[in-house]
């Protein structure tokens, strides 16, 4: 699988290919079960109802927020994307972490965002943004500044999330590698929303009042023109049992030059007719019983909102298949340690299990170019 790989040696692909090929894991949802009685008990607690309609950020019946039918039709090409998905994982988890191998992951830090809600009366700071003047309708849109708390910090590692919602006004802000200096805030690029718990769950022209032309369609700390924070499971979703929302994944070496909506654009690599493009939307198979698969409780909430609302392909990773948990504010982190939400496990260890082999790929429309619609 060259297009999928690094470059190295032919003796050391065929090397990799025949390992990979002895190591392939039986079907994922076959793993062996383990106990997590260790787990704290208000993390397998049941749901505490949905939450007001004002917290929530893009509409209800958004690509992220709507229920999908059990009867929903799938793509022509589900069967092929799919297989490709899940021989790629075992392929991955068969290579040394040096070549881009290892399980699938959790991404809580480095990749992932942190997410600040805050209030009407948060004051607002200038954020300086780095590009060129292409950017000019995204500095625009936020020399209003924008209300970060004190003490906020950006997600660890090289992209440098950043995401800010403010019910009272409606509007979502994010940043791609922001950093805080003597002078203030800074940022290579970002995007804002007013209007977001109206938002169909992309960046577009009516982003903000005023823009014209690609302004909007830009925008956003993806490649793929969709927030950073959406499908990004939260710290309070894991504590209360449910998650409610699809989940945004990452995949690597998605495809070039194509992506699918609800997805604006792309960084896409592969050229392989069996890629998953930027803006997939995949379900677990709805007939699966999760419950019976003996899955880490935070991987069973994780297989169930993916019954239930699907997962997009939002990101490309340079590892194996990703989802999104809130990244920590500093000061410790909710999901390891004595008491965390992982119990004694490691991410990876998290998603032992996790019926990759089971997904489906919804209807597609494919695009080269913003504005993509359905």
């Amino acid at each position: 699988m060259p297009a999928l790989l690094p470059r190295f040696s032919p003796w050391l692909l065929a090397l990799v290919v025949t390992a990979a090929a002895v190591a392939t894991p039986a079907p994922a949802h076959a793993a062996k079960r383990e106990s997590w009685k260790a787990l704290p008990e208000k993390v397998r607690g049941p749901a505490d109802g949905p939450r007001p309609a004002r917290s929530r950020m893009f509409a209800a019946d958004s690509v992220w927020n709507r229920t999908l039918p059990q009867g929903a039709g799938l793509d022509p090409t589900s069967g092929a994307r799919v297989q490709a998905l899940t021989d790629l994982i075992r392929l991955r988890r068969a290579l040394p972490a040096a070549l881009g191998g290892g399980p699938p992951n959790l991404a809580a830090g480095t990749f992932s965002t942190p997410i600040y809600r805050v209030p009407a009366l948060t004051p607002r700071v200038r954020v300086t943004l780095k590009t060129g003047s292409w950017g000019n309708a995204l500095r625009k849109a936020l020399a209003g500044g924008v209300p970060i708390p004190d003490g906020a910090a950006q997600a660890v590692g090289s992209d440098g999330h950043l995401s800010v919602y403010q019910p009272a006004t409606d509007t979502l802000w994010e940043f791609w590698r922001a950093h805080r200096r003597a002078d203030g805030w800074h940022a290579s690029w970002g995007g804002v929303m007013r209007r977001a718990s109206r938002n169909p769950g992309y960046y577009t022209g009516n982003a903000w009042p005023g823009l014209s032309g690609k302004d909007g369609w830009t925008w956003g700390s993806t490649a793929s023109s969709l927030p950073v924070a959406a499908g990004t499971v939260t710290v309070e979703e894991l504590r209360r049992g449910r998650i409610d929302h699809a989940l945004a994944m990452a995949v690597p070496d998605p495809c070039r030059g194509v992506f699918a909506w609800p997805a604006q654009r792309t960084d896409g690599t592969s050229s392989r007719p069996d890629c998953l493009p930027l803006g997939a939307h995949l379900r677990l198979d709805p007939g699966l019983n999760v419950a019976a698969l003996g899955l880490h409780p935070v991987a069973r909430m994780l297989a169930e909102a993916a019954q239930r609302h699907g997962m997009i392909v939002r990101d490309r990773t340079r590892v194996s298949a990703q989802f999104f948990l809130e990244s920590p504010p500093t000061g410790g982190s909710p999901y390891t340690g004595v008491g965390g939400l992982f119990g004694r496990s490691s991410a990876s260890r998290v998603l032992a299990g996790f019926p990759w082999d089971r997904l489906q790929l919804l209807p597609m429309q494919l695009c080269r170019r913003a504005p993509c619609s359905r």
